[in-house]
C-alpha cells in the first residue's frame, strides 16, 4: 500500500494535422497516465427508483457506541478502553486465500490478511476492495476460536472498498456505528483497531493530521478528501475502522506513506461518507453503476507537453468517441479522419478542466440522467453544450487506460 501525490482560451483558428501527427497524437493519447474511466456517483437517480437507502445499514444512524462515556467526563485513558471495549467485537479478521500456478505447472497458495467492520445485523462486512481483490477464499473470525466463511457481496475499486458477508451467528453481531467525515477538525482524536501483521483486533490512538487529502486507488483513481492520521497503520490494518471518541467510525484504513513498508505515523483512511453512498450499491448490485461521459480525453497540458500546437492553454481534447456515449448523444465532435481537431472541453459547470482528475471531482456528485453544461472549444470559439449523463454504453473505444472517460 503506497501513497501517491496527485489558462485561457485563445481565439485562434482550428488547427489541420498531418497524418503523422494523427498517429502520434493517437500514441500519446493511449501512453497519457492521468487516472482510467471517469466516473460519477448516482445513487439518487438509484434510490429514488427504490433502491436500498443510506439507512438500511443499521450502523448508518452515526449514535455513539453502547458503553461509551461522555469523553468529556472521562480520562483519555479511559475512555480508549471504553471505546476499545466496545466496538472491537464488531471488527473483523479477514483472511484471504487465493491460488495460482507456477512455471511447473504446480498450484501456489497465496494467503493474506485484512480488517473490516460489521455494518448490519445481517453479516455485511466493510473491508477494502485491495484486501479481497484476488480471493478465491474467504473467512472471517472475531477474536474466538470461531471462524466464518465468507464471500464477497461487491467491490467497487474506484474508492478502494468492498463488502462481504457472513451467516450471523444465533448470538448476533456487534455493529460500528458510522459516523460523519463532513465535519472532522485538524487535532481531534482517533483510534483505530485492526490486526496489523496478522496481530488479532490491535487498537492504536492518534489524531487526525490532515484532511482533504488526495490519494489514489490501485486502479489510479483519484480518492478525494482522505483523512490523514498518525495513529499507527500497518499492514493488516487495511479496512479496519478509523474512529472517533465516540467509538463511531469516521473512515476506512486503507493506506500508508512509508519508505521501508511499515508505519511512520502517515497513514490514510477513506471517509466514510464515501463508504456511505457506495455501500447500498454493493450490497444491491455487487458493484457502484455509474455514467460515463464516454470518450478518449487526453488533457492539453500534456499533448502541449509533447510538442502538440494546440489552439487553447487548457481543456480536455475530445479524441474518439464511444458509441451510444453520453458525449456522442449531445452531438460532442471528436477529432475527424482528415486531421480537424474537434471539440476541447474547457470546463464544467463553471469549473476549468485542466485534466480527467478535474473531470472526475466534478461529476463525482452527479447522478444518470442529470444534465452538465460543458463550456466547449468549437470552430474558434467557446460554446455551451448541455450534456445529459447516460449509463455505460455497452461498446468502447480501443485505448488504453488512462485517456478514457
Amino acid at each position: 500500500m503506497t501513497f501517491e501525490k496527485e489558462v485561457f482560451m485563445t481565439s485562434k483558428p482550428v488547427y489541420q494535422l498531418s497524418a503523422r501527427q494523427i498517429l502520434l497524437l493517437a500514441f500519446a493519447a493511449a501512453l497519457i497516465a492521468v487516472g482510467t474511466t471517469a466516473l460519477v456517483f448516482s445513487l439518487g437517480s438509484i434510490w429514488k427508483e427504490g433502491g436500498i437507502s443510506e439507512t438500511t445499514f443499521a450502523g448508518s444512524n452515526g449514535a455513539p457506541a453502547a458503553g461509551i462515556s461522555d469523553p468529556s467526563q472521562v480520562s483519555d485513558e479511559q475512555n480508549s478502553i471504553e471505546v476499545y471495549k466496545s466496538v472491537s467485537p464488531g471488527v473483523a479478521f479477514i483472511n484471504t486465500t487465493s491460488y495460482s500456478r507456477d512455471s511447473w505447472g504446480d498450484v501456489e497458495e497465496g494467503k493474506g490478511n485484512g480488517s473490516g467492520s460489521v455494518i448490519d445485523s445481517s453479516g455485511n462486512i466493510l473491508t477494502n476492495y485491495h484486501v479481497v481483490e484476488k480471493a478465491q477464499k474467504l473467512s472471517v473470525s472475531f477474536g474466538g476460536d470461531k471462524v466464518y466463511p465468507a464471500k464477497v457481496v461487491g467491490g467497487d475499486p474506484d474508492t478502494d472498498l468492498a463488502v462481504i458477508k457472513i451467516e450471523p451467528p444465533a448470538t448476533g453481531l456487534t455493529v460500528v456505528s458510522l459516523g460523519d467525515s463532513d465535519g472532522l477538525i485538524v487535532g481531534q482524536k482517533v483510534l483505530a483497531i485492526g490486526n496489523p501483521f496478522g496481530l488479532d483486533r490491535t487498537l492504536t490512538t492518534g489524531v487526525i493530521s490532515g484532511l482533504q487529502r488526495p490519494i489514489r486507488a490501485r486502479n489510479n483513481r483519484p480518492i478525494d478528501a482522505a483523512i490523514q492520521t498518525d495513529a499507527s497503520i500497518n499492514p493488516g490494518n487495511s479496512g479496519g475502522p478509523l474512529l472517533d471518541k465516540f467509538g463511531r467510525m469516521i473512515g476506512i484504513n486503507s493506506q500508508i506513506l512509508s519508505p521501508s513498508g511499515a508505519s511512520v505515523g502517515v497513514g490514510f483512511a477513506v471517509p466514510v461518507n464515501t463508504a456511505k453512498r457506495v455501500i447500498p450499491q454493493l450490497i444491491q448490485f455487487g458493484e457502484v453503476k455509474r455514467p460515463k461521459l464516454g470518450a478518449s480525453l487526453p488533457s492539453v497540458g500534456d499533448l502541449s507537453s509533447r510538442g502538440y500546437r494546440l489552439p487553447v492553454e487548457h481543456g480536455l481534447l475530445v479524441y474518439q468517441l464511444v458509441p451510444g456515449g453520453s458525449a456522442q448523444a449531445a452531438g460532442l465532435k471528436s477529432m475527424s479522419s482528415d486531421g480537424a481537431i474537434g471539440d476541447i472541453i474547457l470546463s464544467a459547470e463553471g469549473t476549468q478542466l485542466n485534466d480527467l482528475d478535474d473531470l472526475y471531482r466534478m461529476l463525482d456528485k452527479k447522478r444518470i440522467g442529470d444534465t452538465v453544461n460543458f463550456e466547449i472549444y468549437r470552430d474558434g470559439r467557446a460554446v455551451t453544450v448541455p450534456v445529459r449523463l447516460l449509463s455505460s454504453p455497452t461498446t468502447s473505444i480501443p485505448v488504453r487506460r488512462g485517456t478514457q472517460e
